[in-house]
């Protein structure tokens, strides 16, 4: 099993810093020179649009999940153990400066995950009353290579539902045997904690993405803020330490770590390859969850997947990196993951704690879980419409959560790190084929906006572009999108008639 570890680490070590880094910082600033940074420019008209209503149908009932269930659902997969032992990892390894890195490559990569989540919403088809979408889905359509497609289909169920929902149930797991005595722990805790975690996660993913969406929506909110505010305490309890905790991210990100000899390499890549884990973006997942929402511009949801960027890196992870630093820990002989997370709020707060982060990264871990699995039920009907498949699908879902809870906990990083690594080769060269079909959406919507108008999108708008299913010409009255792109344009106008006559303007 040590070989095994070892010769996994290795490959993923060697992807990483050879080929996809590069990839990723290329593709990231290329996207960002190329729509005039546009992830900065365009902060307020996220917050805009994540409040967004969906459009309605010809019954006036909702097409789809909103906007803001799209983020809930991408959120659930975002904000998990990759903001709690991810960060741990990251400081554990690279020391402070790993988190400059982290905050830097969200800064970059955040136009490319405002590119792949418009191609999904682009590229979506219809499902049922619903949608469904994400890379493989641009790639066969927008691209016609359905090969690749399916081979990056196979990629990330190999990698969110399988290997990431491992790794969530494996960190609750150590969570839960940090609380109830470490070492000395109970042997059946592990066997309990992923057999509680395997049952709930059953009855969540046999309802479908409706029962998805609404237990995300219902949790994320809830334990986010919960985690924010323990921050908060934290770091105010601490306020001395912050000057010095801001100078050792900024200090420390550019090798000879004063703490830890870590050379600049060691750093950067920690840096890049935990914030890629935590905030996703030109990793190939969000999309899926994005493509699910019914708005009436493929960018809208674009800027919604932006904006969930910006809140996992540099709100919750940057509030797990505070709350380590300023316990001004020795991380010469820090333990990695969740245990250095762990004994910093302990160290703050009382050992009383943590029970407390247990039922937080429970949460964490279980939200995770299940937008792991919406992305893979997308990929799995991409690949096969046969419900036995979906249903053997599930099951396996359920038993790899289980088997998570007692796997080893390097091995399982390694192998995520990995296949993630090839996961995002396949979607980062996609959208950079794809890339001048996204900024013809870029301009479309900015213009709209100039004009003074909510963005409504139809496939005649973009001529030439093949393999758009969702989006009908607006002069096609009959269609379903055309008619409910002219009532909403209607609907719109008339409450701005109203809003204006309220203000005492004509």
């Amino acid at each position: 099993m040590d070989g095994i570890e070892s010769l996994v680490a290795e490959m993923s070590d060697h992807l990483w810093t050879w080929l996809l880094t590069p990839i990723v910082v290329f593709v990231g600033l290329y996207m960002t020179i190329r729509s005039g940074v546009i992830q900065l420019r365009w902060i307020p008209e996220m917050f805009r649009t994540v409040t967004d209503r969906s459009p309605l149908d010809e019954e006036g009932r909702p097409q789809s999940i909103s906007a803001f269930q799209a983020f809930t659902v991408s959120a659930a997969s975002r904000v998990g153990v990759g903001n709690i032992a991810g960060v741990g990892t990251a400081i554990a390894i690279g020391g402070p400066g790993a988190i400059f890195w982290m905050w830097l490559m969200a800064l970059v990569v955040a136009a490319t995950s405002l590119v792949e989540s418009s191609l999904g919403q682009l590229f979506k088809v219809r499902d049922k009353g619903a949608f469904r979408g994400g890379p493989a889905y641009y790639i066969e359509r927008g691209l016609g290579k359905r090969w690749a497609g399916i081979a990056f289909a196979i990629t990330l169920i190999m990698c969110f539902p399988f290997a990431f929902s491992s790794l969530q149930a494996n960190t609750l797991t150590a969570t839960i045997v940090g609380v109830s005595g470490g070492d000395e722990s109970p042997s059946w805790i592990p066997f309990l904690v992923g057999g509680v975690l395997a049952v709930l996660t059953a009855m969540v993913i046999f309802g479908g993405v409706r029962r998805i969406a609404t237990v995300s929506q219902a949790a994320i909110p809830i334990v986010a803020f919960a985690y924010l505010m323990i921050g908060i305490i934290i770091v105010g309890i601490n306020a001395e330490q912050l000057p010095a905790a801001f100078a050792s991210i900024f200090t420390e990100a550019w090798g000879d770590s004063q703490v830890l000899g870590a050379t600049l390499g060691t750093i950067i890549m920690t840096g890049v390859k935990r914030g890629m884990f935590s905030n996703e973006a030109g990793l190939g997942s969000a999309p899926n969850a994005g493509a699910s929402a019914a708005v009436t511009h493929p960018v809208k949801q674009g800027l919604v997947q932006t904006l969930g960027v910006y809140f996992d890196t540099w709100l919750v992870c940057s509030i797990t990196a505070f709350i380590i630093l300023v316990s001004a820990p020795d991380l010469s002989d820090a333990p990695r993951g969740i245990y250095l997370t762990q004994n910093a709020i302990a160290d703050a707060l009382g050992s009383w704690t943590g029970i407390m982060l247990a039922v937080i990264i429970f949460l964490l871990a279980f939200t995770s879980v299940l937008g792991n699995y919406y992305y893979g039920e997308t990929n799995i009907q991409f690949i096969t419409s046969r419900p036995r498949v979906l249903t053997v699908f599930r099951n396996a879902v359920i038993v790899v959560v289980f088997l998570g809870s007692i796997a080893s906990a390097d091995l399982i990083w390694n192998l995520a790190d990995g296949i993630m690594g090839i996961m995002a080769l396949i979607n980062l060269i996609a959208i950079m084929l794809l890339s001048g079909v996204a900024m013809k959406l870029v301009k479309d919507y900015s213009q709209q906006r100039r004009d003074g108008h909510d963005p409504v999108f139809t496939r005649d708008r973009l001529p030439g572009v093949r393999g758009i299913e969702c989006w009908e010409d607006e002069r096609t009255v009959t269609g379903p999108l055309g008619v409910i792109s002219q009532k909403y344009r209607d609907e719109k106008h008339r409450d701005r008639l109203h809003r204006e006559a309220d203000d005492g303007t004509e």
